[in-house]
């Protein structure tokens, strides 16, 4: 199957509370890798910022293992990445001002991803988990690696205001960020 396809039959993610935390707080100052080649600190960044956090996109011509697909909320990185593709020009429209992804992938394929996919917006590369230790958000480990959840935050002037978790399905969280960013 594809990776910007996914079944129909996914587990979906229990809402574990793992992000209760989170609405209110300040980002920490941590420089990330972008795939622009530049470092970015989200906590200084002015105005409001959606940041959407995945475990991984696949590769090209990987087979997507059924143990990926069993991991609630595990599948559907591609999809949720080219969702906020597609919603990019309504987000910049009802102010968005920044937009990311981020993932604990390296910067090199987080490059690949993003010329593949076409994405007018930046991938965040968290590879030493310093952003995820320090927000304690919430992670699973597959094959070796600490992955982060599936959520998206919003954030103003470095302030967590709105978060998303669990997101389910993934191909529908750019909708769902359009749609609350309307009702404001």
């Amino acid at each position: 199957m594809a990776h910007t396809t996914f079944p129909s039959d996914l587990p979906v993610p229990p809402d574990d509370g793992a992000c209760a935390h989170l609405p209110g707080s300040q980002l920490p100052s941590i420089l990330l890798p972008a795939t622009s080649g530049e470092r970015v600190d989200l906590s200084t960044l002015r105005g409001l910022t959606i940041l959407f956090c995945y475990p991984r996109t696949g590769a090209p011509n990987e087979t997507t293992p059924a143990e990926w697909n069993a991991i609630p909320g595990a599948r559907g990185c591609t999809p949720q990445s080219c969702g906020f593709r597609d919603e990019m020009a309504k987000l910049r429209q009802l102010g968005v001002a920044h937009l990311f992804g981020l993932s604990t992938q390296d910067t090199p394929y987080q490059q690949e991803a993003k010329e593949r996919l076409h994405l007018p917006y930046d991938l965040l590369s968290d590879e030493k988990l310093e952003f995820t230790k320090a927000l304690k958000l919430p992670t699973f480990d597959w094959k070796s690696s600490s992955l982060v959840k599936r959520l998206a935050l919003a954030v103003v002037d470095g302030k967590i205001t709105r978060v998303w978790y669990p997101v389910f399905p993934p191909d529908r969280n750019a909708e769902d960020v359009v749609a609350w960013l309307e009702s404001r």
